[in-house]
């Protein structure tokens, strides 16, 4: 039975990770239609029918590349790195519940805590190991980032966290049935989208691939499939931020419909803050974690855990 398991298991787990890279395909499209359109231009329109089939001509593309190996670089590490890259983000995925109970687990809040924060070290060894002093600024700045905004996210998470009581992704379908928690959290929840938003590299806060300075940053010295290795994990995380952003404040229930409209909506927000934002100075992003974020969501933790204590007291006497 165990082995029965085990096998339904690895096959929904092996169609997930299929969907999800398909869905990435055509979040690549979806982004360069509506910049297209911010620009006053039409996008890719010319390979099938309004350009349906051009990413997965650049999948083709890029596959069909030669691989370049830079002759200094630390090669074991540098192949590796995309491949960990990937996994971690689609090891994501996971976490999510399923009908028929795939891995859903009572702990998946801390799973995705505990994969997201492992990302790092793909980036920063891509970055080290290529051998080159752009990929290793550029390794070094997106890795300092990422740690900063994970402190802050963490925080507004646990405000989530003590009104629910729990530490499932199901749990916050369960408690927004009534009111979307986007109207209690209103503040924190434009924190957490904006810290998503700098968690991934996206603009307004790329300065992993500042391409005025940086050459394109931690994967400069990358070509052909691992380049689209280390391309498919940024766009699958992005995904996975959207997906759980729209069930921990918008009251997204998986197993509805309306679960794909708000997913759209927030994968949108996400392509029209890049068409629409300039970058970042990156000492003000540093602040912003350290000096705005950091003691805002404090404060807020605070005034959470009070409530909870209060409407806990209130409700045993």
């Amino acid at each position: 039975m165990l082995f029965v398991d085990f096998i339904l298991m690895f096959i929904s787990s092996l169609i997930l990770f299929i969907c999800v890279l398909v869905a990435v395909a055509f979040f690549t499209l979806m982004e360069r239609k509506v910049l297209g359109y911010i620009h006053i231009r039409k996008g890719p329109n010319k390979l099938g029918l309004v350009g349906l089939f051009q990413p997965f001509s650049d999948a083709f593309k890029l596959f069909s590349k030669e691989q370049l190996y830079p002759l200094l670089s630390n090669l074991v590490l540098y192949m590796i790195s995309p491949v960990v890259s990937l996994f971690l983000s689609l090891l994501l995925w996971v976490s999510l519940p399923f009908i028929s109970m795939n891995l859903s687990f009572n702990l998946s809040v801390l799973f995705f805590l505990s994969v997201s924060s492992l990302s790092v070290y793909s980036v920063m060894l891509a970055g080290w190991s290529s051998n080159s002093n752009y990929a290793m600024l550029g390794s070094m700045r997106s890795v300092a980032q990422t740690i900063s905004y994970e402190v802050s996210m963490v925080l507004i998470l646990m405000s989530f966290l003590f009104l629910i009581l729990g530490y499932s992704i199901e749990d916050f379908m369960k408690y927004q049935e009534n009111i979307w928690f986007f109207f209690l959290f209103f503040p924190l929840s434009l924190m957490w989208f904006i810290s998503s938003l700098a968690e991934t590299n996206r603009s307004p806060f790329d300065f992993a691939e500042g391409e005025s300075e940086l050459v394109s940053g931690f994967n400069v010295e990358y070509s052909s499939g691992m380049f689209a290795m280390l391309f498919l994990a940024e766009y699958s995380s992005i995904l996975f931020m959207s997906v759980f952003c729209s069930i921990m404040f918008l009251g997204a229930d998986l197993f509805k419909m309306s679960f794909f409209i708000k997913l759209v909506f927030m994968v949108f927000l996400w392509v029209w803050v890049r068409g629409t934002l300039p970058r970042y100075r990156y000492d003000k992003l540093m602040y912003l974690a350290w000096k705005s974020y950091l003691p805002v969501s404090l404060g807020f933790l605070m005034f959470y855990l009070g409530l909870m204590m209060f409407l806990n007291l209130g409700f045993y006497y």
